[in-house]
């Protein structure tokens, strides 16, 4: 198939991870759908940066926590070309919270987290599937996070839900095979906006500094570090499914100091 005519659709994209991901596969010529729930201004400008890469896109509005608004995402995608090739589910949420301060979370917090994290990432592959099968190739990347391995993070309901969606990406990449590949990328500190704006500017300084003199690799995440080995999930590893990928330059091998 012609490069150009590659369809990946990216989840929470008008920042960060998704939109770097969506940023470099403009850049290899796909044609992107953007998506976002309320920051339309960082979507644009993502939307943006794709098509001055060449590509075509659609900017399409949804929380993948609604099932008709997956559907929606899906059906944009097929009604504008005809096929979806690859899907990122990056869209995610948290709530931050001491994991030693139990009343710190209700049962709602689960429930907006799971919404977003797993039932979310879960819908999206449902409402795409169809199409990658009738295809007879595809390629799922959910974006989850070391703190699914090591069950540490910003809340207790944000690491059960990734230690969920790892699980879910395990179960579907069985299921879902020999079409469709289904992997997921876990990344440790990611340097950004969503993690400062959620520990306050300190706390964010001193768990960078933390982070980077006590792992291996001695080096926090950009989210153009983790584009990279999404991409290369989607375009290559053609062997690979089922798999996690740790990318925490080696928080999860490090001698506890």
């Amino acid at each position: 198939m012609p490069v150009n005519e590659r369809v990946a659709i990216v989840t929470g994209s008008a920042t960060g991870v998704g939109a770097a991901t969506a940023r470099l596969l403009a850049s290899k010529g796909w044609r992107i759908v953007v998506n976002y729930t309320k920051s339309e201004a960082e979507a644009r400008d993502t939307e943006a940066a794709c098509r001055a890469a060449g590509t075509e896109t659609l900017l399409v509005r949804g929380d993948v926590a609604d099932d008709a608004d997956c559907r929606r995402l899906a059906a944009a995608a097929l009604d504008a070309w005809g096929r979806i090739d690859a899907l990122v589910n990056n869209a995610g949420v948290t709530r931050f919270a001491d994991h030693r301060d139990l009343e710190a979370l209700q049962a709602q917090d689960f429930q907006r987290v799971y919404a977003v994290n797993v039932v979310g990432a879960y819908q999206m592959i449902r409402a795409c599937a169809p199409a990658m099968k009738r295809q007879g190739k595809g390629a799922v990347v959910n974006v989850s996070s070391i703190a699914g391995v090591t069950g540490m993070g910003s809340s207790v309901a944000y690491a059960a839900s990734k230690a969920a969606l790892n699980s879910i990406t395990v179960t579907l990449a069985r299921a879902l095979g020999p079409e469709i590949r289904v992997n997921a990328v876990c990344p440790g500190l990611i340097e950004g906006r969503w993690l400062r704006d959620g520990l306050g500017e300190k706390v964010y300084d001193a768990l960078r500094e933390r982070y980077r003199s006590t792992t291996p690799l001695q080096r926090t995440a950009q989210p153009e570090d983790v584009a990279e080995c999404i991409v290369w999930l989607i375009e290559g590893a053609q062997l690979v499914t089922g798999e996690l990928l740790l990318l925490d330059a080696g928080m999860h091998i490090a001698v506890p100091r």
